[in-house]
């Protein structure tokens, strides 16, 4: 849940103002407050210059005006059990990543960014871009990557109509330079453009 709130910071393009963690599936039965905190952590950690513990997350939620819901249901449609960050932003924008575990080794994925489905290992160096939908764009940001010499480790693309917006998300080897991500943005005229960092915490 660390993981995945620091993937919900990366996300933010404003300051956050309400935080909602969302525990569905069998999990839900048990005390889940621990995964709030765990969430808390990962996003101050992402966003804050102190050092972050799961006693001084809700303190640094509350100091900046941060409402903070934890939502449990025992019922999961898709998955054994999901664990769902959802937000609202300042400017009133919403952003939302959900995770679950899956395998016997209980690998971490993302399966959800913003509503759009996907299924990608949890990884150290993400890249994520929003577009219109439209040939060539893979064919663009690819060319773009390589030639800065960002090796593309896995990928997948979400829609959610023909035409409509795409998401693509990205496992890289490498933080990728901001100067690269600005030119990929102009290139493939992405309304979102983001690099994100997971760290061990």
């Amino acid at each position: 849940m660390e993981k995945l709130g620091q993937v919900f910071a990366g996300l933010a393009s404003h300051a956050i103002a309400a935080i909602d963690v969302e525990v569905r599936g069998e999990i839900a039965q048990f005390d889940v407050s621990a995964l709030k905190l765990a969430a808390l952590k990962g996003i101050f950690s992402a966003i804050s210059s102190e050092h972050v513990s799961y006693v001084n997350a809700p303190l640094l939620a509350e100091q900046r005006g941060v409402a903070v819901r934890l939502v449990t249901e025992t019922a999961s449609d898709e998955y054994r059990n999901l664990l769902t960050i959802r937000g609202t932003l300042v400017d009133g924008s919403q952003i939302s990543v959900a995770g679950t575990l899956t395998g016997q080794r209980q690998a971490q994925k993302i399966v959800s960014i913003n509503e759009f489905d996907v299924e990608v290992p949890m990884a150290q160096h993400l890249i994520v871009m929003v577009y219109t939908d439209r040939p060539g764009i893979v064919a663009v940001y690819g060319r773009e990557f390589g030639a800065a010499n960002v090796n593309i480790a896995g990928m997948q693309i979400a829609r959610q109509q023909r035409g409509g917006n795409a998401l693509s998300i990205l496992t890289v080897d490498s933080r990728v330079d901001d100067a690269v991500l600005a030119k990929v943005a102009t290139e493939i005229d992405a309304s979102v453009m983001k690099a994100i960092d997971v760290l061990e915490l």
